[in-house]
């Protein structure tokens, strides 16, 4: 086995360069999981890390470091059985609130009140995908529960859905991105695990994605919602199983801000229920 050499750190930034051990052993093993689950959405067994100033060594085996409990505050999707290279599946929604509401695997976590996991029934005719909690969501845990929420629950029941007896709600991130942004690639990368587990145990029959993030995300899609409305898309979760249908349409705070999304909104909704109907 070759001799473990140090590795420089390119000093591009002062704030990198002022980084604690703990703190740079932190961002290397995210960028390391961030590089996984791009590459194939599973975490690879791999050396710790050592920082001593501004190189890095090799330490302790991955294996070794789960075992004392260094990744005990990363998702479930990330903690791998120790004779096992598959990824934990959690055994019910509650395992997956109770994963979420205890990461801290982004930024994100710094600055939400609550988390908010997700909501409804299990078994659910439909699953419907948003972005992420606003600040009515953040406040109460629950998703779309705000005006968008509202307007969400009202176009639900025009085709006689409800997240009390035949749907789920939930957003592609768990927690707030402050002041309402779009969340960004590394907080999508760190929360979707928990979404395809949840899709995994729920298996709607459809799902229904709310806005353009929900929807280029969830079909690794560069396409806005004009484009992919109308159709019938298709998801299946990693591991396998059946292929999900995904209709998409616009967010209910699109709507609100701008009334001429009602028709074409309604018609996405006809063709959700036409769907739900063919398939009975």
């Amino acid at each position: 086995m070759p001799p473990k050499v140090p590795l420089p750190i390119p000093r591009c930034s002062a704030k990198i360069a002022s980084m604690t051990a703990e703190e740079k052993t932190v961002l290397a093993r995210f960028l390391d999981l961030a590089g996984d689950y791009i590459k194939d959405g599973y975490a690879k067994d791999r050396d710790e890390y050592a920082f001593e100033g501004d190189a890095v060594v090799p330490a302790a085996p991955a294996e070794t470091a789960a075992k004392q409990g260094d990744l005990s505050s990363l998702p479930l999707a990330y903690q791998m059985d120790e004779d096992e290279e598959d990824r934990t599946a959690p055994n019910s929604l509650a395992d997956i609130a109770a994963a979420v509401t205890a990461c801290a695997t982004c930024a994100l976590a710094a600055t939400r009140t609550h988390s908010v996991p997700g909501e409804g029934v299990e078994n659910p005719l439909v699953m419907v995908i948003g972005e992420g909690p606003g600040a009515d969501e953040d406040a109460s845990g629950r998703p779309f529960v705000g005006k968008a929420g509202q307007l969400l629950d009202k176009m639900l029941a025009s085709i006689a859905l409800s997240r009390d007896k035949n749907c789920y709600i939930a957003n592609m991130v768990k927690c707030r991105p402050p002041e309402n942004r779009d969340p960004e690639p590394e907080e999508l990368a760190a929360c979707f695990p928990f979404l395809e587990q949840q899709i995994a145990l729920l298996r709607p029959r459809i799902i229904l994605c709310a806005g353009r993030v929900a929807a280029q995300s969830l079909l690794k899609t560069s396409q806005g919602v004009n484009a992919l409305r109308g159709t019938r898309a298709s998801f299946t979760p990693a591991g396998g199983g059946e292929t999900i249908p995904v209709i998409c349409t616009f967010h209910p705070s699109a709507i609100l801000r701008d009334e001429s999304l009602k028709r074409p909104a309604w018609e996405d909704l006809k063709l959700l229920k036409s769907y739900l109907e063919f398939e009975e």
